[in-house]
């Protein structure tokens, strides 16, 4: 397959790139800079300008490609708190790829996120693929691909864990918190820290984007999510050990001090089965799950 790929030269995307090329497919990559473009050269893709609010690059490289995967997003404007521009900017970006592939039986694989199964109101039992919601903060993006199905795109949404790790993650969530540590002099988690997160590698979760892309059913929706649920403290105990720091629980009202824009994510319950993916697509994990990534010790020596 010819394939588009937008962020190809981000976190994800330098795994979902490498990942693609080896399986014979031909990759073209969405850059916005200079910078970018060079990267996704290095990985050896051909390299398209533009960027998510190029809405006729996006639908016309939608429309020469074989398949569409969807991992860029503007986490800059989320970040500074503008997360209904960051979703608008998405959903329009989204409707243009679709304008490209229409009626054209080919996929379509988007982006969404595990913790908007725990946002939505799922406690009390892991959140399987099955789980849906009516609308929402990401939510909408992913119903709006579940519903090119209606339009003749194999469409397919890939919900990430909060936590995909590995030595290419550079300014994820725990690259984050792991900064916070430093900065306070201890690793911390609220309460009793029993909330737990799932986790995935990032080069298991690139293996799924290229199966989905290949073969995930028409508006399928799928968990990557190779630890079904780490428990926060088991995160910052990681985190201290590696860190040589003490690690102490703080009070919700500490959280937003201590973690900036993740204090309420550092919260959250979000535990996450990956069963019907892994059945529906042969998907099976196989690198190193959350604690043991930490303790390799790649994410400390910066």
């Amino acid at each position: 397959m010819r394939v588009f790929v937008t962020g190809a030269s981000g976190h994800l995307g330098s795994a979902v790139v490498p990942a693609l090329l080896s399986a014979g497919h031909d990759v073209v990559g969405l850059a916005r800079s200079e910078t970018s473009a060079a990267a996704i050269e290095k990985l050896g893709a051909e390299v398209r300008r533009g960027d998510l609010s190029d809405l006729d690059v996006l639908r016309n490289e939608a429309a020469t490609s074989d398949g569409v995967i969807h991992l860029a997003f503007r986490h800059d404007l989320m970040i500074n708190g503008d997360m209904a521009g960051a979703a608008e900017t998405d959903l329009a970006a989204l409707g243009a790829l679709a304008d490209g592939l229409d009626g054209s039986g080919k996929p379509l694989v988007g982006t969404s996120g595990t913790a908007m199964l725990a946002l939505g109101g799922i406690v009390g039992r892991p959140g399987i693929e099955s789980d849906t919601f009516p609308s929402g903060y990401r939510i909408d993006a992913e119903n709006l691909v579940a519903g090119f199905a209606s339009r003749g795109v194999r469409s397919s949404i890939v919900r990430l864990a909060p936590t995909v790790h590995s030595s290419l993650d550079h300014y994820g969530f725990i690259t984050a918190i792991i900064a916070a540590a430093r900065q306070n002099g201890y690793a911390a988690y609220v309460g009793d820290g029993a909330n737990r997160w799932p986790a995935v590698h990032t080069l298991d979760a690139a293996e799924l984007y290229r199966l989905a892309l290949e073969k995930a059913p028409a508006g399928a929706r799928l968990h990557a999510a190779a630890d079904e649920g780490v428990s926060f403290r088991q995160i910052a105990t990681a985190i201290g050990r590696n860190l040589d720091i003490p690690v102490r629980s703080i009070s919700p009202d500490e959280a937003d001090n201590f973690f900036g824009f993740l204090g309420s994510f550092a919260q959250m319950d979000n535990p996450t089965s990956s069963a019907i993916t892994r059945e529906l697509l042969g998907w099976v994990p196989a690198r190193p799950g959350l604690i043991a990534d930490l303790d390799e010790g790649h994410y400390f020596r910066a």
